[in-house]
């Protein structure tokens, strides 16, 4: 396989490249740029009618001159192992390529095949394409997302940052709550939030148990944490939160998007 082509294009986000760049202008238009660079975000990966202007708010707090690596952590939806990609990937925008040092200094197994159908990475791809045109991303998919996983991974990419030294930002892709009354998407995802701004990844572990918040990414969220608190991050806060009830006005059923950064 010489290159990942796009698999939900016309389904997450238009195939349409003019379409595309359009409607990541209008997001990006409506975010407003942050005052400090974080060294990792949170950013969801929906269909971008619902969730794609709280992910261009995420990638919108990443100063635009950004020419490093983007380490995107997505969780897999089909039951696949941790593993990570390694042949450049196609958006609608052209193609991004991968930092090959940098994932061979991750010592992760490499397969193309499990990332071939996933959403989790591919829906974050073209806000970096239009945005940081010049970054590379390293695509990893992570299977068990418990503590103890999370917490080895997050050496991994320390590991990686150091003997590569490269300019490194994280981006955790996650939705939140799934399909529940929309003042228990809010009530829940923000009672799992506030541990991770003071960047207390045992204690949102122990929220999400508590509360059975179904967030899809908790796992790549604690590992992007874990990362940047070594980097030497202090603390991070809600850039954005709503829900997909914003847009489609039916409250019974939404998912809940949050874009964070961690700084």
């Amino acid at each position: 396989m010489k290159m990942r082509t796009c698999a939900v294009a016309g389904m997450f986000y238009p195939s349409d490249p003019s379409h595309l760049e359009q409607l990541l202008e209008t997001f990006f238009s409506l975010a407003k740029p942050g005052t400090e660079s974080p060294l990792g975000v949170v950013s969801p990966h929906a269909g971008y009618i619902y969730s794609g202007q709280v992910a261009a708010c995420a990638f919108g707090a990443v100063p635009a001159d950004f020419s490093g690596t983007f380490v995107i952590i997505g969780p897999s939806h089909r039951g696949y192992l941790t593993s990570v990609s390694s042949v450049p990937w196609e958006t609608p925008l052209g193609v991004v390529d991968t930092d090959v040092e940098f994932i061979n200094a991750l010592g992760l197994e490499i397969d193309e095949l499990s990332h071939r159908d996933e959403h989790s990475i591919e829906v974050q791809v073209p806000f970096i394409k239009y945005r940081l045109p010049r970054a590379r991303i390293v695509p990893i998919m992570m299977g068990q997302q418990d503590l103890p996983t999370a917490e080895r991974l997050a050496d991994q990419l320390i590991a990686a940052i150091h003997q590569t030294k490269r300019d490194v930002r994280i981006v955790a892709s996650s939705d939140f709550s799934h399909y529940v009354p929309e003042k228990k998407a809010q009530d829940d995802d923000l009672y799992a939030i506030e541990p991770l701004l003071t960047l207390d990844v045992k204690e949102f572990y122990r929220r999400v148990g508590e509360r059975g918040v179904s967030a899809c990414g908790y796992g790549p969220i604690a590992a992007m944490v874990m990362t940047c608190t070594k980097l030497g991050a202090k603390r991070a806060k809600l850039i954005r939160y709503a829900t997909s009830g914003d847009v489609t006005g039916d409250t019974r059923e939404v998912v809940g998007y949050a874009g964070i950064a961690v700084i």
